[in-house]
């Protein structure tokens, strides 16, 4: 079969011909109509991710859309090396196939589902927030942070604030739903500035990083407080992402003086079977009322020139 094939780490993935995939017990084949070029797949292709297993050669792609042998449209992941889902089959398990809803194209939902992982999951199942939740949104202004601000507000936040480096994306996101936006600047006394005077008016109990690193770093750096006249709220920090750096340093003081939480949200945090039921809810929400997400689509065989492609707010989207 036809397949973009990733043959050493170091080298972009090419397209070309692959085994075909052969189900064992419990798996099922998988016709790929649609699959999102999402930057875990990135990571996972180049040895960066804690998933990847090194396999070579292998087919990249972590999930897509397709139809099973009996003509069902599903959404699947759960694919196994070296069987990725950028080919033209893909191998996956049966209890990861999901139903599409017929209000939904296949390019949406390959481009959306990965994404809604990092907010929709982490809110529920890590940050478990509640209604009326004030969200802070670190990296927003990305496809998956744009995404994070719009379900904040699909699960009952009282208020959203977005941070993030690109102005125009910032303006976007007001639209999107966000209360308040906060430019990432340089001048990290600035930044930590303006994170102090929103808390100080709307004390924020869940942030949801896509950064890391140093943005990670001034915005933990702001919660640290002095004094004795204050009570430690409880304030749940979910680390989804490391677009920003892979470490940060941490004061202890910040543990100490806050009530701060942190928790990562991801594969081997949430269980499969979790992880497919709030899948499964997705769908059904976004087949309900859609979620705003730019997307554009190229044929596979396109995949060495355009898999370096800048984002710029719009998910890339495969059709084999």
């Amino acid at each position: 079969m036809n397949a973009a094939v990733v043959h050493d780490s170091q080298s972009l993935p090419r397209y070309g011909t692959f085994a075909e995939p052969v189900a064992a017990e419990n798996e099922v084949i998988v016709s790929v109509s649609a699959a999102g070029l999402h930057q875990i797949v990135r990571a996972m292709a180049s040895g960066a991710h804690y998933l990847s297993t090194g396999a070579l050669p292998q087919i990249p792609g972590i999930d897509g859309v397709g139809r099973l042998e009996d003509g069902t449209r599903v959404y699947f992941g759960a694919s196994h090396s070296p069987f990725g889902s950028m080919a033209e089959r893909c191998v996956t398990a049966r209890q990861f196939c999901l139903p599409v809803p017929e209000a939904l194209d296949d390019p949406t939902v390959a481009a959306m589902m990965n994404p809604s992982l990092s907010s929709w999951a982490s809110l529920k199942a890590r940050a478990q927030l509640m209604p009326g939740e004030n969200v802070l949104v670190l990296g927003a202004t990305g496809v998956a942070g744009k995404l994070a601000v719009q379900v904040s507000r699909r699960l009952g936040a009282g208020r959203v604030v977005a941070a993030g480096r690109n102005p125009a994306a910032l303006e976007e996101l007001l639209h999107l739903g966000a209360h308040a936006v906060i430019p990432l600047v340089d001048d990290q006394e600035a930044l930590a500035a303006s994170l102090h005077q929103e808390w100080s008016q709307h004390p924020v109990n869940v942030v949801l990083d896509y950064l890391w690193g140093k943005p990670a770093e001034t915005v933990l750096g702001a919660m640290t407080q002095k004094g004795l006249q204050h009570t430690a709220a409880r304030i749940r920090y979910i680390e989804v992402g490391s677009m920003a750096g892979w470490t940060i340093s941490l004061d202890g003081a910040t543990l100490r003086s806050s009530g701060l939480e942190l928790i990562g949200s991801g594969f081997g945090s949430i269980s499969m079977e979790r992880i497919s039921q709030l899948l499964g809810e997705f769908l059904q929400e976004a087949a309900k009322r859609p979620f705003k997400m730019k997307i554009e689509t190229a044929p596979l065989r396109e995949v060495e020139s355009r898999w370096n492609s800048a984002e710029k707010g719009t998910r890339l989207v495969f059709i084999p």
